[in-house]
């Protein structure tokens, strides 16, 4: 059976829609409602609500706290616990700032680190949120050890992964 903690920070792929404000905004966590439509066979998914931000919002001290995150549920080379891999829930617009940062800091990882976000809200039509979701998860529980971006059909490894706004996905940085 595959462990695997999918840790929230929050970002556009959690962002729902107030209709008495007219607002898109990180409220609370939507992940139990996104995994509730997953087919998971012999996964187990543990969730973590770490923070509920935009990243453009994210702060050294937010991406201390998601490194430590990592960190706790991982354990360390000697001690490790029972998780199998890693997926991060985070904005888009800084998700390469974060994953860069985890590559430098987690430098003795014994189980893949995915991010992953969307371009669109969960709630939206033709967002990329779940099928963004159920690519990082595999990830998660095939790829080997190391930080990763998974989103649109593929996977990039840290460092150098970047946001291309143009294209609406991520490459890598001298693509």
């Amino acid at each position: 059976m595959q462990q695997i903690t999918l840790i929230s920070t929050g970002g556009t792929i959690e962002k729902t829609y107030d209709e008495q404000a007219g607002t898109l905004a990180n409220r609370a966590s939507i992940v139990q409602e996104m995994l509730r439509l997953l087919r998971l066979e012999d996964t187990a998914i543990n969730t973590m609500q770490l923070m509920s931000k935009d990243s453009l919002e994210m702060t050294a001290g937010d991406r201390k706290r998601i490194a430590g995150a990592v960190e706790l549920v991982i354990g360390n080379q000697e001690s490790p616990t029972d998780c199998s891999g890693v997926v991060i829930l985070h904005g888009t617009d800084t998700l390469c700032e974060t994953g860069e940062y985890l590559c430098e800091r987690l430098t003795d990882l014994h189980v893949p680190v995915i991010l992953t976000g969307a371009m669109r809200p969960f709630e939206m039509k033709r967002s990329d949120a779940l099928q963004n979701l159920t690519e990082s998860l595999f990830a998660a529980s095939t790829f080997e050890p190391g930080v990763w971006v998974a989103a649109h059909g593929r996977a990039l490894q840290f460092p150098g992964p970047m946001k291309d706004r143009g294209r609406g996905t991520f490459v890598m940085g001298n693509a």
